[in-house]
């Protein structure tokens, strides 16, 4: 009997699919740790916290982030969450208080670590004082039109981005400086591709005119970054 013939190639796409797999796993059992900068895995591994609440409110307790958890709002016309969290205080102010979905929020803290102040200090020098938001939980259809199917914000799993306030420099919004060539600009640049790192979706003025005024970020399970 002849032995079956495996190309190379195939042997090292199962080699390769191992790994990933292998690294995944070893990253998903880690306890998660907002000090560690996006990586690889990290999208993928708030998508899995989603299906295990205590473990991410586990590790927002681990990260001793000021919360505590929302009354859980039942399913009612299609929207609602049981595992939102209010953000009571961090290093900046977001101007009202913030209730996400515990795996968004725990994104939400990520990009303000990891991407948010470090882009502050990069383009001006300065330190990151507040962002602005304008809305997250609120039972509605997608751009709030008729016979669109629900936005993540009815599930608490959004958060719409307006303006930034640096120590020193005029307030950041987007409206008004998504097309600077300059420094105001490329940090909202920046800040908007490290979000996509972190976040499933998140739509800039770069992706239609309903975006014109702010970032909408969200913890869906898709890919899109615009």
């Amino acid at each position: 009997m002849t032995k079956a013939f495996r190309p190379v190639w195939f042997t090292i796409l199962l080699a390769v699919t191992g790994a990933v797999l292998g690294l995944l796993l070893i990253d998903y059992i880690s306890p998660f740790d907002l000090a560690r900068p996006p990586n690889f895995f990290t999208k993928l591994h708030l998508q899995l916290l989603k299906g295990d609440p205590e473990r991410c409110f586990a590790a927002l307790d681990r990260n001793r982030v000021d919360y505590r958890r929302a009354e859980p709002e039942h399913l009612k016309n299609g929207c609602g969450y049981d595992d939102a969290a209010n953000l009571q205080n961090s290093e900046i102010k977001y101007g009202s208080h913030i209730m996400l979905r515990c795996p968004a929020l725990l994104g939400i803290l990520l990009w303000e670590r990891h991407v948010l102040m470090p882009a502050a200090e990069k383009h001006f020098g300065r330190k990151l004082v507040s962002v602005r938001h304008i809305g997250t939980y609120s039972c509605r259809s997608i751009n709030r039109k008729k016979g669109e199917r629900l936005s993540e914000h009815a599930y608490a799993n959004a958060i719409d981005i307006a303006g930034f306030a640096i120590q020193g420099v005029p307030q950041i919004t987007m409206e008004r400086d998504w097309k600077d060539t300059a420094a105001k600009g490329r940090f909202l640049r920046d800040v908007r591709d490290g979000a996509c790192r972190i976040f499933g979706v998140v739509l800039s003025p770069d992706h239609d005119p309903g975006h014109s005024n702010h970032f909408h970020l969200d913890m869906s399970f898709a890919d899109i970054c615009g």
